[in-house]
């Protein structure tokens, strides 16, 4: 069944087609939810409440643009609205701003090593981060989403940074040790 077609079932309410929905993108869109998530339990809670809201808000799909995107921004919202109802530290030190280099020595850090990282990161500095750097919005969009300041934003995403790059930094040591 052509994509076009499987929305329209949805739209309808069809049980069938939106289990196919399911099928079809949970896998890419779990992806999605770990990077905003503090865990994999907490990935899946959002994949599925971020799939009880496409299946809600469906009928708003104009047809427009990519259906994937519209998939993706949902997800992405569902996760922060989730996030939005803790309480978080902002960081408004603007002085961190400079933009933080991180080289990587000749060997490759394995995906899963550097998803890891960026789970570990406190929630509002891996949402700014995952927001800015992985998902390429602006520090305008960011603020916007998070209610935070451009300020905040940046500073959110040098102290994200900061961390990896001192993560990175003290594995590439650890392993140099070993290798002694």
């Amino acid at each position: 069944m052509g994509l076009d077609k499987l929305i329209r079932k949805c739209k309808k309410q069809d049980i069938k087609a939106q289990e196919e929905l399911y099928r079809l993108y949970a896998g890419k869109l779990f992806g999605l939810c770990l990077k905003y998530s503090n865990n994999y339990q907490q990935a899946q809670d959002n994949l599925q409440d971020g799939f009880v809201s496409i299946f809600k808000k469906i009928s708003q799909y104009q047809d427009k643009g990519s259906f994937e995107g519209w998939m993706k921004r949902i997800i992405i919202n569902t996760a922060l609205q989730k996030h939005r109802k803790e309480k978080f530290l902002d960081i408004i030190n603007e002085d961190l701003l400079e933009e933080q280099e991180i080289e990587i020595e000749e060997e490759d850090l394995p995906v899963d090593f550097l998803l890891k990282l960026i789970q570990e990161l406190p929630p509002r500095y891996r949402e700014v981060f995952n927001l800015y750097v992985l998902d390429g919005y602006s520090h305008k969009e960011i603020s916007a989403l998070l209610s935070i300041s451009q300020g905040s934003s940046k500073s959110n995403l040098a102290r994200a940074r900061g961390i990896l790059k001192e993560r990175i930094e003290n594995h590439q040591n650890n392993n140099s040790v070993r290798s002694l």
